[in-house]
């Protein structure tokens, strides 16, 4: 995986001029997609469930999810229409569609269904996409009595009209990945947070320096805010490494090294690479919308410990950082901690579970 790939996964962020003001996720029961099969076929326990997630694995986020799964006792497995570039082992069916040609497309996606349907009893989509057309994958799911999840990631709902996300409506359950992620939803399911698995990061003891290292590992320099970051660093008794076009392994390396990270200056929430960067202990600056940090805080009973800027206070916001190692050290412990309640992968397939359960 290249750091391009360090995609905003779940966070679903609203770039700040187009971010129209919704009201927050709804606290309710979960809606039936068919009360009819609801009265006829006995209620199924997830333990029992086969459970497919499909058809992409964006950034290693389906694997992740269904190893989590699995590890629980979960029936989980992952369909993907092709592996990722950087990730080429990671699924339990592999498509392998054809790259060209929509008809030939159709044709294995079609068998594909006919073959998994009778096998499923619970199907969780990704990013807007179903295993065939939506007009006709959702009307033989409920006709065949199977469950579904849509789980939107980011691209496939940022600035988009909500009725243009109409076919959310389809599912018996909609996943968002972040509560600034539920203007673009607002009457999302579940607000399940994109999680990884730490017993892969260890916390880096925090150095104290003469010149603090800075670290920002954009996917995309432009949407990213890369500019203001260099502009603020010039300012700044910082040395700076920009993390960019290149594998992960190397981008991890890069950013352990990091005594402070900037994630990002033009979007609402923060994505992967902030929540890795905790995971190391590594204090982090991004944006943040403040009615997001609320809910999270009260849905997570503690503090969001990331220190929100935007383009224009930037310089103010690092130097606090700059200044103090004590304050540096105590952010990236905090970090830690926030990332061990809120992000943990094995907490995130406990909320699929009980999700799950609840549409069953």
């Amino acid at each position: 995986m290249t750091s391009e790939e360090v995609r905003d996964l779940g966070s679903d962020p609203a770039r700040l001029d187009q971010a129209p003001r919704v009201s927050q996720v709804a606290n309710r029961p979960v809606k039936r997609a068919s009360q009819a099969v609801d009265r006829i076929v006995a209620r199924l326990d997830v333990s029992d469930a086969r459970i497919l997630h499909l058809p992409v694995n964006l950034a290693g986020t389906g694997w992740a999810h269904v190893n989590a799964l699995r590890r629980k006792g979960i029936d989980a497995r992952l369909l993907v229409f092709w592996p990722q570039r950087w990730r080429p082992e990671e699924y339990d069916i592999n498509l392998d569609l054809p790259r060209h040609g929509f008809a030939r497309q159709q044709l294995v996606q079609w068998r594909a269904l006919a073959r998994y349907l009778p096998k499923t009893d619970l199907f969780h989509f990704y990013f807007g996409k179903t295993l065939v057309p939506k007009s006709l994958n959702m009307p033989i799911l409920k006709a065949a009595g199977k469950r579904s999840v849509m789980h939107f990631l980011g691209d496939d709902i940022r600035n988009k009209p909500l009725e243009q996300l109409g076919y959310r409506k389809k599912f018996d359950a909609t996943i968002v990945g972040s509560y600034a992620a539920t203007r673009w939803v607002p009457d999302a399911t579940a607000v399940v947070p994109p999680g990884i698995d730490l017993r892969r990061y260890e916390p880096v003891p925090a150095v104290k320096r003469e010149r603090p290292l800075v670290v920002h590992a954009p996917s995309d320099l432009e949407k990213k805010g890369t500019r203001f970051v260099v502009e603020a660093c010039e300012q700044l008794p910082v040395d700076l490494d920009v993390v960019h076009g290149v594998p992960h392994d190397e981008a991890v390396e890069r950013f352990k090294r990091a005594d402070i990270v900037v994630d990002q200056m033009h979007y609402l929430w923060h994505g992967v690479f902030a929540i890795e960067s905790m995971a190391y202990g590594k204090p982090v600056v991004t944006h943040l919308d403040p009615d997001a940090v609320r809910q999270t805080e009260e849905a997570f009973g503690l503090k969001v410990p990331i220190v929100s800027a935007t383009k224009d206070d930037l310089v103010e916001k690092l130097r606090p950082l700059v200044d103090s190692f004590d304050l540096r050290k105590r952010l990236g412990e905090e970090g830690r901690v926030y990332v061990e309640r809120v992000h943990d992968l094995e907490k995130v397939a406990d909320r699929f579970i009980e999700l799950y359960r609840s549409i069953l």
